[in-house]
């Protein structure tokens, strides 16, 4: 239950019944047409959410793009650079 309401699934549930109650006995609008390519683009998130979720909750890897994602340590970044610049100025 907590991955219909921590992901947005329920809210994009909820919406695309209210969207399909709206358009039900209406013509086909372009403005019809964007709602529920919109209401598909979040039902794909909150999906993808909720498989990042159960990813992470396995130890399995998440795709980078993920808010779940392990962030990469800046201060070891700065470092390795810090490093090739020193290496690069005592090679001239």
């Amino acid at each position: 239950m907590r991955y219909l309401f921590r992901t947005g699934l329920f809210g994009a549930i909820s919406t695309g019944f209210t969207l399909l109650r709206g358009t039900r006995d209406k013509p086909i609008t372009w403005r019809a047409v964007l709602g529920w390519l919109s209401w598909a683009i979040t039902l794909a998130l909150a999906i993808g959410a909720v498989s990042d979720m159960r990813r992470q909750e396995r130890g399995l890897p998440v795709a980078v793009d993920s808010p779940l994602a392990p962030k990469p340590d800046k201060k070891k970044g700065r470092e390795v650079r810090r490093k090739e610049v020193e290496r690069i100025a005592s090679e001239r």
